[in-house]
């Protein structure tokens, strides 16, 4: 089945993908994120926010946006 994978990390893309049946957001990041955090990431299905155990639908339409970005420096005043 084809999902709508957008990946916000570094220069970001977008692209439809085909998945097993059955595959859940969790499984989703951990074969594109590349070993990263689930945790630093705002992980979205039709743009809402989702479980890690949902399972994908055909059409389904997924983002991955890191909410930490590193080697950024918070400076204080």
């Amino acid at each position: 089945m084809k999902v709508l994978l957008i990946n916000n990390d570094g220069g970001g893309f977008a692209d439809y993908i085909d998945i097993p049946d059955g595959l859940t957001v969790m499984e989703l990041f951990e074969r594109h994120s590349g070993g990263s955090n689930p945790g630093n990431y705002l992980i979205r299905v039709n743009r809402q926010p989702c479980a890690a155990d949902q399972v994908l639908q055909e059409g389904d339409r997924v983002s991955f946006t890191p909410t930490k970005i590193e080697g950024a420096v918070v400076h204080s005043r």
